[in-house]
């Protein structure tokens, strides 16, 4: 029984110490390789590191906080710059946008971002095409594409995405209607309903 529960013990630590090697890996790739899609990054990872396919995979937040740490560590005044740029054109375009409610979430909130990353807003009106028409009068040029969010009840709904480019950064914005403020779709890094940021808050990001 001693050795059993020895062996049980070793092979939980392995298991740990394999995780561990593959969010850093994972880490790594995303921000050397551009890589947004975690999943994308972590069997990328188990090829790099020649692990077999059935290895349990680190999960999204173990991945997250070790992209933050790799930045970090590695990533400079130029990670430093971006993410900076990425809040300040949040902030610019929530001031525009404060009529529709405008949120910041993702990456540049908690900092996990690349090179490759975009501010991502969650905006809110009765009818979607209301942001658009707004930045549209404006003379600011858009694209509109959707987004697919998962909502804890475990449901999907598509959602329109206006995206644009603001001071040499990328910008998406999501445009739920009103019952969006309190009906709060997944993180999918998270697992749980985003965080959102007012302007105050992101504000008091950047001090």
């Amino acid at each position: 029984m001693p050795d059993r529960a020895f062996r049980r013990a070793v092979s939980r630590q392995q298991r740990h110490h394999a995780q561990d090697a593959l969010a850093q890996e994972t880490a790594r790739l995303i921000c050397e390789e551009r890589i947004t899609d975690y999943r994308s990054a972590k069997h990328k990872a188990l090829q790099r590191l020649g692990l077999g396919p059935h290895t349990p995979l680190p999960d999204n937040l173990r991945v997250r906080d070790a992209v933050i740490e790799y930045q970090r560590l590695f990533g400079g005044a130029r990670y430093v710059a971006h993410l900076d740029a990425l809040r300040r054109a949040a902030v610019q375009a929530m001031t525009l946008l404060a009529s529709f409610q405008p949120q910041l979430v993702g990456g540049a909130v908690s900092g996990a971002v690349t090179l490759a990353h975009r501010a991502q807003l969650h905006a809110f009106a009765e009818r979607p095409e209301s942001l658009e028409l707004f930045l549209q009068n404006r003379g600011i040029a858009v694209r509109q594409q959707e987004r697919s969010y998962r909502y804890p009840d475990g449901r999907e709904q598509s959602i329109p995405l206006v995206c644009l480019e603001a001071g040499g950064v990328g910008l998406d914005i999501a445009v739920f209607d009103h019952d969006g403020l309190r009906r709060i779709p997944l993180d999918p890094v998270e697992g749980t309903p985003y965080r959102r940021f007012d302007l105050a808050a992101v504000q008091a990001l950047m001090r």
